[in-house]
């Protein structure tokens, strides 16, 4: 998807369709519009003679793009739970492995990279209705190494808003939601995590759009990626006009919100509280 939205930009600053785009790599311009979203894989060939004719000569340049075309054709360690996934999530899965800032606003649950075993399990089974046991443990597991992420050696920023209304809503009993309620406490504690909590209080705010999640990534190139997950499908949004207003809405609601050591303080409360 990333390389997609490369050439994509390529192509369009330089003016050419897809149609020529597509003639150039023997090919329908369906195929270059799949190429351009992400939905196809690459042969090497056709990203080199795309590059050819984008007027892309140099020669680092070209490596780092063909580069990106071999590691989008490996499948990732996640694939392994794809069949208890729903078709869009591997993708955001992908994405969020590769982001060196994964930006945040979440309203209905805690986000999944900081939500405990027994938390994650009672938000599985309330949202897989119906699913086996084993289904349901494997898509906890999923939940589990995604995780590993946010704390290993080159681990992203990560910075969320978490409604108040994602901390009151149980999931669970009562001591399931103390132990995710005392795993926030510990993880805003981490360096590379800035956790904020928008209060009931504050009333409307940016956010009323529902949640969202912002990927950006350490090659300077490479733009900026907006998730939006539905009831039964997910956007992917990386067109600058589309970014920048998910951003001007999250630095809104970090801006309204208690800022890292009050939110906190209101964690404690609410674990006294529960």
């Amino acid at each position: 998807m990333l390389l997609g939205s490369q050439l994509r930009r390529l192509r369009e600053t330089r003016g050419i369709t897809r149609e020529a785009a597509g003639y150039s790599i023997r090919a329908s311009e369906s195929k270059i519009s799949r190429m351009e979203l992400g939905r196809v894989s690459f042969k090497t060939r056709d990203v080199e003679d795309l590059l050819t004719l984008y007027g892309i000569t140099d020669e680092q340049e070209r490596a780092s793009l063909l580069s990106l075309a071999k590691e989008a054709n490996v499948a990732g360690w996640w694939h392994s739970y794809s069949d208890v996934l729903p078709s869009w999530f591997p993708t955001y899965v992908g994405l969020e492995g590769a982001a060196s800032l994964i930006r945040v606003y979440e309203v209905q649950f805690v986000h999944g990279l900081l939500q405990t075993e027994e938390y994650a399990r009672a938000v599985v089974r309330r949202g897989m209705k119906g699913a086996g046991e084993a289904d349901v443990e494997r898509r906890v597991a999923l939940r589990l190494e995604r995780q590993k992420h946010l704390v290993a050696e080159n681990a992203p920023e990560f910075h969320i808003v978490l409604d108040e209304a994602a901390l009151r809503r149980p999931y669970g009993d009562r001591a399931v939601m103390r132990g995710q309620l005392q795993h926030l406490i510990e993880m805003s504690e981490r360096p590379n995590v800035r956790l904020q909590v928008m209060p009931f209080g504050f009333g409307g705010h940016s956010g009323e759009s529902g949640a969202f999640t912002i990927l950006s990534f350490p090659e300077s190139d490479l733009s900026d990626v907006v998730y939006v997950e539905q009831l039964t499908s997910a956007l992917y949004l990386d067109k600058r006009e589309d970014v920048t207003q998910y951003e001007t809405a999250l630095k809104e609601l970090q801006q309204d919100s208690p800022g890292p050591d009050e939110s906190r303080d209101l964690l404690r409360g609410l674990l006294q509280l529960s």
